[in-house]
C-alpha cells in the first residue's frame, strides 16, 4: 500500500477554493490570488451622501466582493488605463472593475490598487 505524501494530506485538510464565472463556468481566480483585508468600520467610513441610512450600524456588512491580484487574462489592463471594467475572458460578462488608485469595499475598507470581482457574478467552488 502506498503511503500518502505531504501534498495529499495538505489538500485534504485545506481544500483549494476557486472562483468561476457564473455564466460560462471558466476559472477566473484561485484562493492564492485573493487579497485579504480587514473589515472596515461600516457606514461611518463613507461620505454622508454615500451612506445607506436604512442599515443598522451594529456591525459592518459582509463584503460583497473579493479583491484579487492583477492577472494576465484581464484584457482591459493591457490597454494601460487607470480604471475600467473586468470582463470574463470566455463570455465577456462583466465580473467587476479595477482602479489603480484604489476602491472602497462595501465594508468601508480602502484597497489600493483594487481589482474587484463581485461575488454575485462569480461562484466559489471547493476543489
Amino acid at each position: 500500500m502506498e503511503a500518502p505524501n505531504q501534498s495529499d494530506l495538505r489538500s485534504d485538510l485545506n481544500p483549494q477554493v476557486t472562483y468561476r464565472c457564473k455564466k460560462c463556468r471558466r476559472i477566473v481566480a484561485t484562493e492564492e490570488m485573493v487579497v485579504p483585508h480587514e473589515r472596515g468600520g461600516g457606514q461611518k467610513c463613507f461620505k454622508w451622501k454615500k451612506r445607506s441610512h436604512t442599515q443598522v450600524e451594529n456591525e459592518p456588512p459582509e463584503c460583497s466582493s473579493i479583491f484579487v491580484e492583477p492577472m494576465k487574462w484581464m484584457e482591459s489592463l493591457q490597454d494601460g488605463g487607470v480604471e475600467d471594467k473586468i470582463m470574463c475572458m470566455g463570455c465577456k460578462t462583466r465580473l467587476g472593475s479595477f482602479n489603480w488608485a484604489g476602491m472602497q469595499c462595501n465594508c468601508g475598507k480602502w484597497i489600493t490598487p483594487a481589482f474587484q470581482l463581485h461575488k454575485n457574478r462569480i461562484d466559489e467552488c471547493q476543489l
